[in-house]
């Protein structure tokens, strides 16, 4: 089989590509649940702004060891770690490229700001070893949210890199990464809880302020995080980090206002899946009622490479590799209906051939509801998925080559359902 031709493709005329995204200073930020592949995408982006000329970082989660592999690196730390040369070369890319990347610390974007906020080394071991802290470095829900926004908060202020590409850990819901610098802020902010928890304000009143019901709506957030031995836990921390609680503070209040700066755009990955797309719809409504503007939406793993690749060889009938499993039933009912390995075969083919154009149908209707200046961008499923820069380079041209494809392939999967179970020799006539 040849190889899959680079997506020579228009853009539709209600969105501009995904390339429109990749300017200098800019910061895509990429939002989705779990199993998307939204990694994927973070990196195929970063890698077409490195070929935009830009000095490029990811930020991502735990990449996985194929991903790591797909990148050249032998393993990914906390700072930037640059591309080498002969990976780009080997990948046919220009050995110039400028693109790094870097993993999220969890732990360690939380341990630097007390370190940075706290000069007393005993009472940073103090905090460090604290049940409370723990438990809210670790399981808080956005902990890890935390640990993104803190580092490129810190690699935005040093001006090093022209655009920086964020691959926010998976959630539940992709709005909780959103959400995160707020939550954070009422916690840690609340003046209850400062009053309740700080001895030197709480002596001797502790048992009124329990029995108010402020205080005891914090006492309940609190000890979420806390474990056993709630109130003393808590009360060490806060008591411990007294001083330094107003600056920590107000480094949430600016990484929550570079959230909402012209410079973010927030990019949603889902793929075509009903429930997937289901997300999407709700995450539109969510981001527009907190006044947030999502950019764009990239629907990964839309149909197969095969599948794309006949748009460009088949341009008057793309999809007739589809029509021909017609011919595949006609010749099992020509052998008196077979039931054997072929007729499996057969029926695996037309279960494909079905969810194919199920899968056209939702996204070219995803495709129409969209608000104006929500940029879509799409990308197959990579064949043998993406084990190296070459793949990655793929998937990087798909994501930002506009959408056009969706218009013929609607097409053809009308006439497909018009003519099934007619043949073939109708499709292509």
């Amino acid at each position: 089989m040849r190889p899959f031709p680079a997506p020579a493709i228009v853009t539709l005329k209600r969105s501009c590509c995904l390339k429109d995204l990749l300017t200098k200073g800019s910061i895509p930020i990429l939002l989705g649940t779990g199993g998307v592949g939204k990694t994927t995408i973070a990196a195929a982006l970063g890698l077409a702004g490195a070929s935009a000329n830009l000095n490029t970082a990811v930020i991502t989660v735990d990449p996985s060891e194929r991903l790591r592999d797909a990148l050249g690196l032998a393993r990914l730390g906390g700072q930037p770690t640059r591309i080498g040369g002969r990976q780009l070369a080997a990948a046919g890319l220009d050995r110039r490229l400028r693109l790094s990347a870097m993993m999220l610390d969890v732990t360690g974007a939380w341990d630097a700001i007390v370190e940075r906020f706290i000069a007393d080394p005993a009472t940073r071991r103090r905090i460090f070893d604290n049940p409370f802290y723990k438990s809210l470095t670790t399981e808080f829900a956005g902990s890890e949210a935390f640990a993104a926004l803190q580092q490129l908060y810190d690699l935005h202020q040093t001006g090093a890199f022209e655009l920086e590409v964020v691959d926010t850990p998976p959630a539940a819901h992709s709005f909780e990464f959103l959400q995160t610098p707020a939550r954070l802020i009422r916690l840690l902010d609340s003046r209850t809880a400062r009053w309740l928890f700080t001895p030197s304000l709480s002596a001797g009143r502790i048992a009124m302020k329990v029995a108010s019901k402020a205080a005891q709506f914090v006492v309940r957030e609190l000890e979420r995080f806390a474990g056993g031995n709630v109130l003393s836990t808590i009360t060490d921390f806060f008591a411990a980090a007294a001083d330094s609680m107003d600056a920590i503070v107000d480094r949430l209040h600016k990484t929550e206002a570079l959230l909402h700066s012209p410079a973010v755009r927030f990019v949603m990955v889902t793929t075509a899946e009903p429930d997937r797309i289901r997300q999407a719809r709700e995450l539109l409504a969510q981001m527009d009622s907190e006044g947030l503007k999502l950019a764009a939406i990239v629907i990964n793993r839309f149909l197969d490479e095969r599948t794309w690749s006949a748009v460009a060889d088949f341009a008057e009938r793309p999809l007739s590799h589809l029509a021909e499993i017609w011919e595949l039933r006609s010749s099992l009912a020509r052998d008196d209906g077979d039931a054997g390995g072929f007729g499996r075969l057969v029926h695996h083919f037309e279960e494909y051939r079905d969810r194919t154009l199920d899968e056209i149908e939702r996204v070219a209707a995803f495709a129409r509801e969209l608000p104006p200046g929500v940029k879509l961008a799409i990308a197959p499923e990579i064949e043998a998925g993406v084990r190296d820069l070459a793949a990655l380079s793929r998937v990087s041209r798909y994501v930002t080559s506009g959408t056009a494809i969706l218009k013929p392939l609607e097409a053809a999967a009308s006439r497909l359902r018009v003519f099934q179970g007619k043949g073939s020799a109708h499709f292509f006539q």
